[in-house]
């Protein structure tokens, strides 16, 4: 069993080895403890807010590639680049994690 902290991310002063000054930058809007979730959920109801009785299909999907790319850039550059690490990180097989930096042209 791995000993990673499954503690949902929150903006404060202690996010493993991020400077707060770079969450701040990254997240200028962001309050103090608000959670990736909170994000996530705060985006999909903007999404569907805006779209103006346009239907929609395959939002899932959407939401997967939209995140995907970002969350494996900010993980290798918090690695320097190391895959092995970040596979480690991400929960991934390494094979798997270069398949996926190649489909979104990260590689």
């Amino acid at each position: 069993m791995n000993n990673l902290n499954m503690e949902p991310l929150l903006l404060n002063d202690s996010n493993n080895g991020m400077e707060m000054s770079t969450l701040k930058q990254q997240f200028p809007n962001a309050s103090a403890q608000q959670t990736l979730r909170d994000h996530v959920e705060q985006a999909m109801r903007s999404y569907f807010s805006n779209l103006g009785g346009e239907q929609v299909t395959d939002v899932y999907d959407m939401v997967l590639a939209e995140i995907e790319a970002p969350l494996l850039e900010v993980v290798l550059e918090y690695t320097r680049g190391n895959q092995t690490r970040a596979s480690e990180i991400l929960g991934l097989n390494r094979g798997t994690l270069r398949k996926k930096l190649k489909d979104h042209g990260l590689m």
